[in-house]
């Protein structure tokens, strides 16, 4: 099968060498939060909070905006201002002048331009790749995603061992101005975009598309649940193994960092599942199954045993979403008309950025009144039930689009 182009190939490396940044800077925010500024924890936990539901009220307009004009811009935008954000924390501290409401800010921006670039580039990655190369290209950038969660992580550590906090930061920053490069290296030309109907801002065009479609319906509110509960068991999975557990951080790090390899795996057996078990298969099946493993944490015991019970049940929990995520991700820009791409994209990612706070603080108040297992077992629950939102009826995959990448004989 011939290569997916040079441009495809600029693309990836610049995603690779953000996403590497962005691990290892992930948590030098509140890291430097609480170590030179002294934030409570009521602060780091605001900071968290501000960075979903404030970029989800900037990013929220931006969605009509992206989708009738050219992407690339609108990425190497995205990708300078999050260099210029995070910039300013080191130069900031550098001078003496760094402040938490600067900190806050830099979190908001920057989720905001995670969304914004998301969306964009979902288009443009439609735009790019040929339908029957899709899922190829998707399993690519999510093979990229769970390599980078692995590596970036630990080299962050060590820099910020050996140099602070800021050096992490500074690192994330330098790597969104590297792909800002790379982005404008790509030399295919872009086609025209989509050409505005209606005058005015439509802020709720993008559900409107997903909720009119069975299948991305269900998809979508599959999705909101289960991203919240992994997103609200991981921070009782910090608990339930450092203090109730009595595990190192060593241990807690490997079982935090090991499963990425479930990631990978899953990752690179995508196209290959796709194409032998359909889109239908893969998503139904792997829906399903995923959301197995998280039921098997509350049970964890003490010692040895206990480690490999949290470490198999969290890798094989990302082999599920290694799978599950390029399937998915080509359906939805299947089914999508270019029109609606960015727009659906950013209210998807609008969404998770507003539902998992709640979930995140939902899960820790049920954690108080009850038990961190008893918090863990909910989160399994809600899981496992959100399986039942899955596209089950065999007309969410009647309404395709002529460019699917899979033949639909192979999903019926």
């Amino acid at each position: 099968m011939p290569s997916l182009g040079p441009d495809f190939r600029r693309l990836w490396t610049a995603y690779a060498v953000s996403e590497l940044g962005s691990m290892v800077g992930a948590g030098a925010l509140p890291l430097i939060a609480v170590l030179v500024l002294g934030a409570s924890t009521l602060q780091v936990t605001l900071m968290a909070a501000l960075a979903g539901i404030g970029s989800a009220a900037i990013a929220l307009p931006a969605g009509g905006f992206i989708e009738f004009r050219r992407k690339r811009p609108i990425m190497v935008a995205a990708d300078l201002v999050r260099f210029a954000v995070l910039s300013s924390v080191p130069l900031a501290m550098a001078f003496g002048v760094l402040g938490y409401f600067q900190l806050c800010a830099v979190a908001v921006v920057q989720t905001a331009c995670v969304i914004v670039f998301n969306a964009a580039s979902g288009a443009h990655l439609k735009a790019l790749v040929p339908p029957e190369r899709r899922i190829e290209a998707n399993s690519r950038f999510e093979t990229t995603l769970w390599t980078m969660l692995a590596l970036g992580p630990p080299l962050g550590g060590l820099l910020v061992s050996w140099f602070g906090a800021t050096a992490a930061v500074a690192a994330n920053a330098v790597s969104f101005l590297l792909s800002a490069l790379g982005i404008r290296r790509m030399r295919t030309p872009e086609p025209d975009p989509p050409r505005r109907v209606h005058k005015g801002p439509d802020l709720t065009a993008g559900w409107r598309h997903i909720f009119a479609h069975p299948g991305l319906h269900a998809l979508f509110w599959n999705a909101m649940v289960f991203g919240g509960a992994v997103m609200l068991s991981s921070p009782l999975l910090a608990v339930l193994m450092l203090r109730e557990l009595g595990f190192t951080p060593f241990e807690y790090g490997l079982a935090i960092g090991a499963p990425g390899l479930g990631g990978i795996l899953g990752s690179l057996l995508a196209r290959r599942l796709g194409a032998r078990f359909g889109e239908r298969g893969v998503l139904l099946g792997v829906g399903v199954l995923r959301g197995l493993w998280l039921a098997v944490l509350p049970f964890a015991p003490p010692g040895t045993t206990g480690l490999v019970v949290i470490v198999v049940s969290q890798t094989m929990l990302l082999f599920c979403a290694g799978v599950f995520n390029p399937v998915f991700v080509t359906y939805r820009m299947n089914v999508t008309g270019d029109d609606h791409m960015a727009r659906v994209g950013a209210a998807w990612s609008v969404s998770g950025k507003s539902a998992q706070p709640v979930f995140i603080a939902a899960g820790g108040l049920l954690a108080a009144l009850t038990t961190t297992r008893t918090a863990l077992a909910v989160a399994a629950v809600a899981v496992l039930a959100g399986a039942a939102l899955l596209p089950w009826r065999r007309k969410a995959w009647a309404h395709r689009k002529a460019d699917s990448a899979i033949p639909a004989t192979a999903s019926a």
